[in-house]
């Protein structure tokens, strides 16, 4: 089984301006004259770990990692102004232009890989290959999944503090009651609803729960922007025109080699949207991980992800 490569570190950082209101922090790792890949973080708001430089060969590929608008080190912190899923995929194409890179490899995975497809289905012309986990459409279905019926009725002790945070007269549209609190005026609204929601991603993110990575996801920093952000999209369809916008474009990208790789008892993200994309998508190699929930630290989850790399570098060089 295929584990990640040895941590490293960035040889060059640095702040790139996309708007007005909107700094991005990016890194570049690995070799600099190697094959050119894109990581795409989830959430959207979750921003960027050490671990994830450490998905692909770092002699064979030049690692190009960003915070999205509003997350980890980008600037503002946690901001909804100006932070669209068409405002990322722009981002992705000034990065790659300002770093002269041709074509690359999009990796992605959860939201990360909505934004994958999203901007593979803009800029084909750009895209060399692609990596997809844990496949999440932004469709209605699966936000009402996951936040207000559906995923609760596997772990309800979790839903339960989730829950606690909104009055029984307001729990008929979970997702609205949060947003309203998520985007108080008050301090202390804005951060005792952001850490139920994170607490509740967090509990069901892995087959078997884990408190280290429950822990890590309500650091208060990444709970704010991860929360505000993710809601602030979900109440907007993710500024898709249709519910199943991403489906409906897949025909612009199936020429594009791809691995879609899915935990098979991923809770967050459940398994029927990376269904619909192989059906709309049977070019792609499909990976169903039978031992895995959502989490990409899940092993059999990292194996299929390194391995898919390691394949692409075989090929590709």
């Amino acid at each position: 089984m295929k584990t990640l490569y040895d941590p490293i570190e960035p040889y060059r950082q640095g702040m790139l301006k996309v708007s007005e209101i909107h700094d991005i922090y990016y890194e570049q790792c690995g070799n600099p004259d190697g094959q050119p890949v894109v990581f795409l973080h989830g959430g959207p708001g979750a921003g960027l770990t050490a671990d994830y430089r450490r998905f692909f060969d770092p002699e064979a590929y030049r690692i190009v990692l960003f915070d999205q608008r509003g997350a980890g080190n980008s600037a503002p912190h946690a901001s909804l102004e100006e932070n669209t899923t068409w405002s990322l995929v722009s981002d992705i194409e000034r990065l790659r232009e300002s770093l002269g890179i041709e074509k690359w490899m999009v990796f992605g995975g959860s939201w990360g890989s909505t934004l994958a497809l999203a901007y593979a289905e803009t800029h084909a012309e750009r895209v060399s290959s692609l990596v997809l986990r844990g496949i999440f459409l932004c469709r209605p279905k699966e936000i009402e999944w996951f936040y207000q019926e559906g995923a609760n009725a596997i772990f309800p002790d979790a839903w339960e503090q989730y829950e606690r945070v909104i009055p029984e007269s307001e729990r008929g549209n979970m997702l609205e009651a949060y947003y309203r609190r998520l985007t108080s005026d008050d301090e202390s609204v804005r951060l005792e609803a952001a850490r139920a929601w994170s607490v509740w991603e967090g509990s069901a993110l892995k087959l078997i729960p884990d408190q280290k990575l429950i822990d890590d996801f309500t650091e208060p920093h990444k709970a704010l922007s991860l929360a505000r952000i993710e809601a602030h999209y979900f109440m907007n369809n993710a500024f898709f025109e249709t519910d199943n916008y991403l489906l409906e474009n897949v025909g612009k990208i199936r020429h594009i080699p791809a691995v879609i790789v899915q935990g098979r008892y991923d809770i967050v993200c459940p398994m029927m949207s990376a269904w619909e994309l192989h059906r709309a998508w049977p070019e792609a190699e499909f990976i169903v991980v039978g031992d895995a929930g959502h989490s990409v630290t899940e092993p059999g989850i990292t194996d299929a992800l390194v391995d898919a790399t390691d394949r692409f570098r075989i090929q590709m060089t």
